[in-house]
């Protein structure tokens, strides 16, 4: 523990909630995240405050200034329509802060990459075990997939298999006020019952096509968390091998 606390730069942060880790990423990667749904490249670099908050931002203005509805009929091919949709007052306010949190993911991670070679070099002891009160947590293998799967499932689930628990929570609780919110659900009961007219009423595309961007990102998220963890493990388990065994110059005794 006192070396981890010496490390100028640490590989990771065990906590009992979570794992934050140096490791290469690609800028263009964390930029396209962002560009798909502000915040989520700020998550891809491990930055959940900046990146919860973004998310909030954009649930905020991009639902008042009515963007995805004006998205929507872009797509349908009705100008008229998505120009009269939205609304210009929020609209102005959006553009700056999505133009930084593309442009903030890129310039991020390419800085977290320069931290990460540093850290690989410097080679500080990795923790693989954290608690308190509330939580344990500890490095293992987890399976990629199975993270992909239950993120599929429901947001947020692969996030907590892979204990980020933290953002899963977020992730969870953002699905819920989405889906509630766009009538997901009412309208797959009405069309299940053969009410195809009162299904396509109900749903609110505004909030619905938040839920493709929620989805991708959770999937890939969770699966290069599981990637990630994985590879800290073996990275930690070859450290502490190199450490306490043996040399084999050792001399042995005749």
């Amino acid at each position: 523990m006192a070396a981890f606390q010496r490390a100028r730069r640490p590989r990771a942060h065990v906590s009992p909630y979570a794992v934050t880790m140096l490791h290469p990423r690609n800028p263009w990667v964390a930029a396209f995240w962002s560009f798909a749904f502000p915040g989520c490249g700020a998550l891809v670099q491990d930055r959940k405050l900046k990146g919860m908050l973004l998310i909030l931002w954009e649930l905020l203005v991009n639902t008042n200034a009515h963007i995805n509805l004006s998205i929507l009929y872009s797509l349908l091919g009705d100008f008229q329509a998505a120009k009269h949709t939205v609304n210009p007052r929020w609209l102005l306010l959006y553009i700056g802060l999505y133009v930084f949190a593309i442009w903030d993911s890129y310039r991020g991670t390419v800085d977290l990459n320069q931290q990460s070679l540093l850290a690989d070099r410097e080679d500080a002891p990795i923790p693989v075990l954290r608690m308190n009160d509330m939580d344990i947590h500890y490095l293992d293998k987890r399976h990629p997939w199975l993270a992909a799967a239950w993120s599929l499932f429901t947001p947020g689930l692969g996030h907590l298999y892979v204990h980020k628990v933290t953002v899963g929570l977020f992730m969870v609780g953002w699905t819920i006020l989405v889906i509630y919110e766009s009538n997901v659900l009412p309208a797959v009961h009405a069309t299940l019952t053969g009410d195809l007219a009162a299904g396509r009423r109900m749903i609110d595309m505004q909030w619905l096509m938040y839920l493709p961007s929620i989805y991708g990102f959770v999937i890939y998220d969770s699966y290069s968390t599981a990637v990630e963890h994985n590879k800290l493990m073996e990275q930690a388990q070859s450290q502490w091998m190199r450490r306490r065994y043996q040399s084999p110059r050792f001399p042995m005794p005749l």
